[in-house]
């Protein structure tokens, strides 16, 4: 049976980043437009950080049921490691995306009920990435839905709940928050391109591979900066995100300079430190 810290590790922890800091932007923007509603915000983190624990449990029971972790450099594979028995991870999994349906239905109520459309949309996609008979992380789609759900999405629903409208500011800030979630995609993916070529998984970085998918990485940690900066002309707060630039130096000097395997797990923590502090920063400028 596996312990409170395996079940941790499972949830891997290094990746929630990429949920809570949309929400923590899309709410810069509400305070910025002085319509900021703190419970409506702490219920959209909770909705988000409830599909992404979800969608990590379920991403580990749809992989190891299909044997595709058995061979993986990275996190612990509940599944795949014999860790846990399938049954209990997708338990997990589902729990979770009931979390996030209860607490979005809550938002839907007083934001609009339309917004269960995206729930839904949410949800699916959380469990076609890798579940199904023809999950679309196979297929090179894992980067798209992630730029989608934990960019757009995230901070543009975020916004909306709390005001109701949706300002250009928003969008200006979803796509900045999208690439650096998919920047830590694209590192893991980049680890994994031996053992998936094998497993027969053909995710982006598949796709391209080892060389282009190290530029990409490099594309999705740099654009952030330039959008900032074209932000910042009509908001000059928000060129404080520029502050965060140095810490895109270290992961990418390491993806261009050829890290493999391991030293790529040091990259997505150098990753997830770059997405909180140009997250954070640029959620202080949108608000001030």
């Amino acid at each position: 049976m596996a312990t409170l810290a395996q079940w941790v590790a499972g949830a891997r922890p290094r990746t929630l980043p990429a949920s809570v800091a949309p929400v923590v932007v899309g709410t810069g923007v509400a305070v910025g437009v002085g319509q900021a509603v703190w419970w409506r915000a702490a219920l959209a983190a909770l909705v988000s950080l409830a599909l992404q624990v979800g969608v990590n449990y379920a991403n580990d029971y749809s992989d190891g049921v299909r044997g595709t972790d058995e061979e993986r450099v990275g996190p612990l594979r509940l599944v795949g490691s014999g860790t846990a028995p399938p049954r209990q991870v997708l338990a997990a999994a589902v729990g979770c995306f009931l979390v996030a349906a209860v607490a979005g239905l809550v938002l839907a109520a007083v934001a609009g009920w339309w917004l269960l459309l995206v729930g839904v949309a949410a949800i699916v996609a959380a469990w076609f990435y890798t579940g199904g008979s023809r999950p679309y992380g196979y297929r090179a789609l894992g980067e798209l839905s992630v730029f989608v759900f934990f960019g757009l999405v995230a901070v543009v629903g975020t916004v909306y709940v709390q005001v109701e409208a949706v300002p250009w500011e928003a969008w200006a800030a979803a796509v900045p928050m999208g690439l650096l979630a998919c920047a830590l995609l694209v590192a893991n993916n980049l680890r994994d391109i031996p053992t998936d070529e094998v497993s027969g998984k053909r995710t982006l970085a598949v796709v391209l591979g080892d060389r282009w998918t190290r530029v990409l990485y490099a594309a999705c940690a740099a654009l952030p900066f330039p959008i900032a900066l074209a932000v910042g002309a009509p908001h000059p707060w928000v060129l404080l995100a520029l502050v965060a630039a140095p810490l895109s130096v270290p992961p990418t000097s390491k993806v261009l300079g050829g890290a493999k395997g391991p030293e790529l797990i040091a990259v997505l923590g150098e990753t997830t430190r770059l997405q909180l502090a140009f997250g954070v920063l640029l959620t202080l400028g949108l608000a001030l």
